[in-house]
């Protein structure tokens, strides 16, 4: 015969509290001390004891899951972001139930739907909800909504992020303040990628060569994209990248024909990925923080969950250009 499964009141036994206190530590840990929290889990540890969240969540109507809906998983930009708010969810006993997009908004609302199916406590989605259909679904559920990694006066709900339109203002004022006219775009066809190339135009005040490339963007079509881009202007003077990634192979290709970075062509990227100072030369870029858009946007989830009064719903975080050697810092 297999070995009964522990139960709470095991667990609650092995730790020397109660039953009760041995759940609040398990399912709002912020209401017991850390003393507490720290018997319980060992006790959970020692007797293999498994929650039963579905039953818990029958009890209170919550399911202590937040749903995530992120583009690609594999872009470096995004992996701080899903990794603070794992995190943070985790520390107030939520469990995140990631979702992978791609950047295709027919497939999006389709994981939606399935995640609303699972009755989420909070759902946290990268970039703006576009569909009136999906917002107006959102906006009846009646639980958390957070959009991060963009900026909007009209959030479903609650926002986490940054002007992508600024970036490509603040980019292209750079550029022109360094005295390069002949300038060129890289860029990949998703929304925030489009509007920070719209922002740079507009502060240029004209066409500008642009290769523009399906999202996410690679280091191979960083290449393609350059050779393109050479091709409509052979004198570019420097290149605004929508990625890190994408930067990376503008570079190659620029040295594969004998260009010099920045000497002959400046190079500016997004993101800031690690290997961003560590290439040679290293990549002057766009830094967002993307760790405190993840903490921000988890603790508005936590904090309306908990009937916390929401001071400011939209947060705008900024961002900043890091100079380095492949624009001549």
């Amino acid at each position: 015969m297999p070995n009964k499964a522990a139960t709470l009141h095991d667990v609650a036994r092995e730790a020397g509290v109660s039953a009760i206190t041995a759940s609040r530590a398990l399912s709002n840990p912020g209401v017991v001390s850390d003393a507490t929290i720290e018997r319980v889990r060992n006790a959970v540890a020692k007797t293999g004891y498994i929650p039963n969240l579905l039953a818990g969540g029958l009890k209170s109507k919550r399911s202590m899951t937040v749903a995530g809906l992120v583009p690609v998983i594999s872009v470096p930009q995004f992996l701080p972001t899903i990794r603070s708010l794992t995190e943070t969810l985790d520390a107030q006993g939520y469990q995140l139930i990631l979702g992978q997009s791609g950047y295709d908004h027919s497939r999006e609302e389709k994981l939606l739907n399935t995640m609303i199916s699972r009755r989420p406590d909070g759902i946290v989605i990268t970039g703006l909800v576009h569909s009136r259909a999906a917002r107006q679904q959102l906006q009846r559920l009646g639980i958390p909504i957070v959009e991060m990694w963009d900026l909007s006066d009209r959030p479903v709900d609650m926002m986490v992020g940054f002007s992508h339109l600024k970036v490509g203002s603040a980019i292209a004022g750079y550029f022109l303040a360094k005295g390069w006219q002949r300038l060129g775009i890289a860029t990949g066809d998703d929304h925030r990628a489009m509007m920070r190339h719209d922002g740079f135009c507009a502060a240029v005040g004209h066409p500008v060569a642009t290769a523009i490339v399906p999202a996410p963007s690679s280091l191979e079509m960083g290449r393609k994209a350059m050779a393109d881009l050479l091709a409509q202007d052979p004198k570019l003077q420097a290149v605004y990248c929508s990625s890190d990634g994408f930067a990376q192979g503008v570079v190659i290709e620029a040295q594969s024909r004998g260009l010099r970075v920045p000497q002959d062509v400046a190079v500016c990227g997004f993101g800031d990925a690690d290997f961003a100072a560590h290439l040679r030369p290293s990549l002057t870029t766009v830094q967002v923080d993307g760790a405190e858009i993840g903490r921000r946007a988890a603790q508005l989830i936590v904090d309306r969950c908990a009937g916390r009064a929401i001071e400011h719903p939209v947060v705008d975080l900024g961002f900043r250009i890091v100079e380095r050697e492949s624009t001549g810092a």
